[in-house]
């Protein structure tokens, strides 16, 4: 079970994670949070009906962390070329969709990453050392969009763009700065591949 998770009776999935492991995750998802931002019912009065109709942002983050996580809805790079005119109207489509789409994702992408942190506060350490970190179906769920979220955000500020900057990944020397992210980014992606895997039918 060491760094990858398996499936539970029933459902759900396990992986046994050391301290620093532990650290890692709990760390990422921290700082993912802090970049994500407070939710519109953290800064205002309490109004279901008012956060029901609030309206987001229209215009893409200037951060290209968030700007891959929450990317225009209609920048498909294949429907390019385009006039100058349909790139206004696809323009003015996107921004209409993230005014009305943004707080929602902003929220779940939160409540991923909460659920994470809560579930590895709420680790006890075995006597070999580690934690087994056990999972519901749900949990399971939860924790998938979180490490698709953190490897998207590692991913984002490595320049990796497709499957050929993956692989030059693997070459680069110890020394380079990047090496420590670039291992957590490989790794997160082992867990993410293994807990994948216990959701299959």
């Amino acid at each position: 079970m060491p760094g990858i998770f398996e499936p539970l009776p029933g459902g759900g999935a396990a992986v046994a994670l050391d301290d620093v492991e532990i650290s890692i995750i709990r760390s990422l998802a921290v700082q993912l949070l802090e970049l994500i931002g407070p939710g519109p019912a953290e800064d205002a009065p309490d109004d279901p009906l008012a956060e029901l109709f609030a309206e987001g942002p229209s215009e893409a983050p200037t951060d290209p962390v968030l700007r891959r996580l929450f990317p225009d809805a209609y920048s498909d790079p294949e429907l390019l070329p385009q006039t100058p005119e349909e790139a206004e109207e696809r323009q003015a489509h996107s921004a209409e969709f993230r005014r009305y789409t943004e707080n929602d994702l902003r929220a779940g992408k939160r409540e991923t990453a909460l659920a994470v942190i809560r579930s590895l506060d709420a680790l006890v350490p075995e006597e070999k050392g580690d934690a087994v970190l056990k999972l519901t179906p749900e949990e399971s769920r939860q924790w998938l969009g979180a490490l698709t979220d953190l490897r998207l955000a590692i991913g984002s500020r490595l320049d990796i763009t497709d499957e050929d900057d993956t692989d030059l990944l693997y070459r680069l020397p110890d020394e380079d700065p990047r090496k420590p992210l670039v291992m957590a980014y490989l790794w997160l992606g082992g867990l993410q591949e293994t807990l994948v895997a216990t959701l299959m039918p």
